[in-house]
């Protein structure tokens, strides 16, 4: 019967998240609608992201500059040259904005862009798993019911301008999907004899017609 109570009372928080735009530059959007009313508390989605996506740090300041989004990324250096076979995993906390139609909800995006993936064997795409992320709040004037909220170890300033220590919480959520897929374009490896073949040669064609034009037009 405590349990009853305790799920009656917890109402459902849902996640739902999206890749918008196509190819390897897209848009991450997270909503979220709470189970409770949220008024003066802070919201923030909290995900992984593999080694296969990544968070660009340069355009990130310069969104954050502009109040365009507001993010906590770590670790805060990231190469962005890296493929996915030499990256590592992001965390990646964002702070979400209030919906002025409905009090409990919720939503933020950020942009994401794909790494190159290895050749692969029989397939053109890869696939980049996106978990559902874990949903935050932060009250600093309101008083959470603690059956439905337990505090979180999360190593966030309570927003992106208030960089002063904050007390985070979670809760359980019922996500849209479990999982957000990423496919991403791959070569085939069976095609690597022709590809270092033609490039190859190809090189070998622009050396010899930069050496060309050096003897005729050059001097020594």
């Amino acid at each position: 019967c405590v349990t009853s109570d305790v799920q009656a009372a917890c109402r459902d928080t849902t996640v739902t998240q999206e890749l918008l735009k196509e190819g390897f530059h897209r848009d991450l959007l997270v909503k979220v609608e709470l189970g409770e009313d949220a008024e003066g508390c802070a919201v923030a989605a909290r995900t992984r992201l593999p080694p296969g996506i990544y968070v660009d740090p340069y355009e990130l300041a310069t969104l954050q500059q502009q109040n365009l989004t507001k993010v906590v990324l770590t670790p805060d250096v990231t190469d962005v040259e890296a493929p996915e076979y030499l990256a590592t995993a992001l965390v990646l906390v964002l702070y979400l904005e209030a919906d002025p139609r409905c009090s409990r909800c919720f939503h933020a995006a950020v942009p994401v862009h794909a790494r190159y993936h290895r050749p692969a064997e029989g397939s053109q795409h890869a696939l980049v798993v996106l978990e559902s992320p874990e949903v935050l709040l932060c009250c600093c004037h309101s008083h959470l019911a603690a059956e439905c909220w337990e505090p979180a170890e999360v190593g966030a300033p309570c927003s992106a301008e208030n960089v002063g220590p904050c007390r985070w919480h979670s809760t359980t959520h019922r996500a849209a999907r479990e999982e957000l897929m990423l496919e991403v374009p791959v070569g085939l490896r069976e095609h690597s004899s022709l590809v270092c073949a033609l490039t190859l040669l190809t090189t070998l064609l622009c050396a010899s017609l930069i050496l060309a034009a050096t003897c005729r037009h050059g001097h020594f």
